[in-house]
């Protein structure tokens, strides 16, 4: 094991009681889903071994721990992103010590741009699978070696029988959960319309800036992988009006209630799953 990553996980085993089976990366806005745990513990960032923190707005920073709606689980609450000029391992490294830790299953959540012009901010849709157009992998080199195989096989990169569960879990609760292809770029900058463009015509449905190389990490190390996107806004062409992080956070906000029940209905499947 890297010695981060080492180090990480013997500070939080002084700090944690239980041993989650879950863990769930909370993306911009979606933080606040840390509040609602019950026994609730909270480690900053700051104060974990080697933990990058991240400067952009909505992205708390706190590693808490605790039971939602009875189910044990992890929260992330904030990642860091490659634009920021953080290393793919640095981008992965709360999610590979959250898997080190206990973690059998990942949620990944994002806030993600809509490529389709008939949904609409607020929609939730559930990652089928991805497209990684960030310009690298954390598998390159020799540091991705102490975790796994390098030559990870991604034809299942977002757990099947999960997703199958969740939307029958949705659909029962009347729930809308779309579901579709992410697709992950560089940033920070949105997207052009000529890029949306071809976006649109690679099978994409929603477009951020995280996840992907989450994913990658988290299935190299035979983790299973549920990903979740709230559409806080429609991408460039799509939207008539200019793109903003200010609207990014404000839907995330609007919709932080059936978000919230969402995630944990879905860790509720994945602990019961495993």
């Amino acid at each position: 094991m890297d010695e981060r990553v080492r180090d990480a996980v013997e500070f939080l085993k002084k700090k944690i009681p239980i041993r989650p089976e879950c863990a769930v990366t909370l993306g911009s806005g979606l933080s606040f889903l840390g509040e609602r745990l019950e026994g609730r513990v909270a480690i900053p960032y700051s104060t974990i071994p080697h933990f990058p923190v991240s400067k952009v707005p909505g992205h708390d920073g706190v590693l808490a721990a605790g039971k939602l709606n009875g189910s044990e689980v992890l929260l992330l609450c904030g990642r860091v992103h490659l634009y920021e000029g953080w290393s793919p391992e640095e981008v992965t490294l709360a999610t590979r010590v959250a898997i080190s830790f206990s973690a059998r299953t990942m949620v990944l959540t994002n806030a993600a741009g809509g490529l389709d012009p008939l949904w609409l901010p607020g929609d939730l849709m559930m990652i089928r699978d991805h497209l990684n157009l960030q310009s690298t992998n954390v598998l390159v080199g020799p540091q991705a070696l102490k975790f796994g195989t390098r030559f990870v096989d991604m034809t299942e990169a977002y757990d099947t029988e999960l997703r199958v569960r969740a939307r029958s879990w949705a659909a029962a609760r009347g729930m809308k959960l779309r579901e579709g292809v992410y697709v992950g770029l560089l940033g920070p900058s949105y997207e052009t319309r000529a890029e949306v463009r071809m976006l649109r015509l690679l099978g994409a449905d929603a477009v951020g800036m995280s996840t992907v190389q989450e994913a990658i990490a988290a299935r190299q190390m035979g983790a299973r992988v549920v990903g979740l996107s709230v559409i806080t806004n429609l991408a460039a062409g799509v939207s008539p009006t200019l793109l903003s992080h200010e609207e990014v956070k404000e839907t995330a906000e609007r919709v932080k209630g059936p978000f919230a029940e969402l995630i944990a209905g879905v860790v509720g499947l994945a602990t019961n799953a495993l």
